[in-house]
């Protein structure tokens, strides 16, 4: 599902996001491959405290092999793209994963949570990204999480999971490589909320830039510059929340596939998550008031519109009721007999009338200026 709204300057919010599809009463953990997914290429990372192999393929069967070579070691087999038939279900038959979890690796719609399936845990994390077009791509991201073994699934080969990558490399003898598959998965889902920080940040700057278009010139693209921000808050609160629930769990967990060590960073992550939500609850009601000076300023201005008008008006009136009561040119005299009507208007015939009558009238202009600058009727 895809919506967009024009905002000022040639940038548009939009928002990119999975829409369910599945038929009602489909048959349950019953899944087929979109006809748009990215074919499955894989990345595997094979490391223990003082050593990494890295290894790409197109294969599983490959880089299975390749896993195989290192028993005692720790390895994350990163699935990117969800588009090749094969991979799934070889994945499904190895490892004996549930057909319901692959159906929610495939659809997905999924929001963040944490499953508990014996001899794994399945995980899902929304990745959300903001391009510089103010784009939105909001991402599943899959986890199945064994012993010594951590797969992970993405929609394709674009992600915010390279600074994990970098510290595996380089993070010798540390954390990441002793503690096995569960700090792994605690890092990258740490990863993901931090670029959620990234992202309110950058919202943030926009809502600062239309108050201050704001108070200059409230125009109409502001407010869908407004509703666009809302609606891209909206998307993060709905990962958001569930994000917070989903480390919850692990951190009530006593299944043995989360090592101990590792709660201590979960809860660093769960204060993360508490953290980004504050930020978009505030930036919502942020938004939600800017929506409502826009419309106070455009009440505002139009208010100043009809006080002109009225200002305007008010001039004219008496100047319309002079102007229409000699209009009706009663003769002072009858034209048949010659009589002299005295009172049909004998000013007609004043040698000065006319001016007469201009000199009352912008006396009258004057006396209601001044009048309506003394009430305060022309400034603030």
């Amino acid at each position: 599902m895809k919506f967009t709204l024009p905002i000022i300057g040639t940038h548009r919010i939009s928002i990119t996001q999975p829409k369910r599809k599945s038929e009602p009463g489909k048959v349950p953990g019953s899944f087929e491959i979109n006809e748009t997914a990215m074919p499955s290429k894989m990345s595997v990372y094979s490391y223990e405290a003082l050593a990494l192999d890295e290894f790409k393929t197109n294969d599983i069967k490959e880089a299975i092999k390749f896993m195989d070579q290192f028993p005692d070691r720790t390895h994350w087999l990163d699935v990117q793209g969800l588009g090749t038939q094969e991979v799934l279900d070889f994945i499904k038959e190895k490892y004996n994963i549930n057909s319901l979890v692959m159906e929610d690796i495939v659809n997905t719609y999924q929001r963040p949570k944490n499953e508990e399936y014996g001899h794994y845990l399945f995980v899902i994390s929304r990745m959300i990204e903001l391009s510089k077009g103010l784009q939105l791509k909001n991402e599943q991201l899959s986890f199945l999480l064994f012993d010594n073994l951590l797969i992970s699934f993405q929609e394709d080969d674009d992600d915010v999971l390279e600074p994990v990558r970098t510290r595996l490399r380089k993070n010798v003898n540390g954390n990441m490589r002793k503690l096995g598959p569960s700090y792994m998965i605690y890092a990258l889902m740490d990863t993901v909320i931090d670029h959620y920080f990234t992202i309110v940040n950058r919202l943030g700057d926009e809502l600062e830039i239309v108050e201050d278009h704001l108070y200059q010139k409230p125009r109409k693209l502001l407010m869908y510059r407004i509703q666009g921000v809302k609606k891209l808050m909206i998307t993060m609160r709905r990962a958001a929340w569930p994000e917070r629930d989903k480390i919850n769990d692990f951190l009530r967990s006593t299944n043995p596939l989360i090592h101990q060590e590792t709660k201590v960073f979960f809860r660093d992550a769960y204060d993360h998550s508490i953290q980004i939500i504050d930020l978009i609850e505030s930036m919502r009601e942020t938004a939600t008031s800017l929506l409502d000076l826009y419309l106070s300023l455009m009440s505002n201005k139009m208010n100043e519109v009809m006080k002109t008008l009225t200002i305007i008006s008010a001039i004219f009136i008496p100047l319309t009721f002079i102007v229409g009561v000699y209009g009706m040119n009663f003769a002072n005299q009858d034209p048949v007999t010659g009589a002299i009507l005295e009172n049909n208007m004998p000013e007609l015939y004043h040698p000065n009338g006319y001016l007469y009558v201009l000199g009352v009238m912008l006396f009258i202009v004057v006396a209601q200026i001044w009048y309506f600058v003394r009430r305060g009727w022309f400034g603030d």
